[in-house]
């Protein structure tokens, strides 16, 4: 990697060490960051394990959340295929990928989405998630983009490693000093799982089959269930 690029950047994360806050961390810096110095309209940091799960560690602002929240609920999209890969996946036109995310594709439409580009995140051997950037209009980063875009990526994964240290914790995607960003999902899936007597990946696949369906939230299907406002009265609904 360019090491001046790399310092470059840098630099201005360092620099912007007020936009720190105590769930964001570092993580929100480098979003910020990114929104700033690359051609993109929103940028986001998520936490994804081999399982489908995930959790929300940072995001430059509400739509990027939403759009995240979209990945989640469907589970596919451009940032699932990067960790799942460990490459990172460039989408000039999202349009024309339809066939490839077409629960993903449809979700967002109305959100106008134009172009997608997901850059894992990786600690040696280790995928910890992924940094994915958001754009309104269709076209690709372009040679330095891209370069930034790479420098970034490896930033926020110093990033995740630097708050984990600052919050005491042992593992990168264990964030127990704060309340994670989908807390709901996996308690209402784990209350679904002992309530129809099945696993937490089908549990979390019935969840995630209502919300889509509804085109609902994943996280607003989930709340349904903590409040009892919703129930599945057994393994086929």
């Amino acid at each position: 990697m360019d090491g001046q690029r790399h310092d470059r950047l840098w630099r201005l994360v360092a620099g912007r060490a007020s936009l720190r806050t105590a769930i964001s961390g570092w993580v929100g810096v480098v979003c910020a960051v990114a929104v700033e110095q690359l051609d993109v309209d929103a940028a986001a940091v998520t936490i994804r394990a081999s399982t489908p799960s995930q959790d929300l560690v940072a995001a430059s602002g509400p739509w990027a959340e939403s759009l995240e929240e979209v990945q989640y609920t469907v589970g596919e999209g451009p940032g699932v295929t990067a960790f799942g890969t460990g490459e990172p996946v460039l989408v000039s036109d999202l349009r024309a990928e339809h066939a490839r995310w077409p629960g993903f594709a449809d979700e967002v439409a109305p959100a106008g989405v134009g172009a997608v580009f997901a850059f894992p995140l990786q600690a040696g051997a280790i995928r910890m998630g992924t940094l994915t950037l958001y754009r309104r209009r269709a076209g690709t980063l372009g040679v330095d983009g891209l370069g930034d875009a790479a420098a970034l990526a490896e930033l926020a994964t110093t990033a995740l490693v630097a708050d984990s240290q600052e919050n005491g914790e042992t593992a990168l995607w264990t964030r127990e000093e704060v309340p994670g960003f989908y807390d709901e999902v996996n308690i209402a899936t784990g209350m679904l799982a002992a309530q129809l007597r099945i696993s937490l990946q089908d549990a979390l696949l019935r969840l995630r089959a209502h919300a889509f369906s509804r085109h609902l939230p994943l996280t607003e299907v989930a709340r349904a269930v903590l409040d009892r406002r919703l129930r599945f009265d057994s393994a086929a609904d």
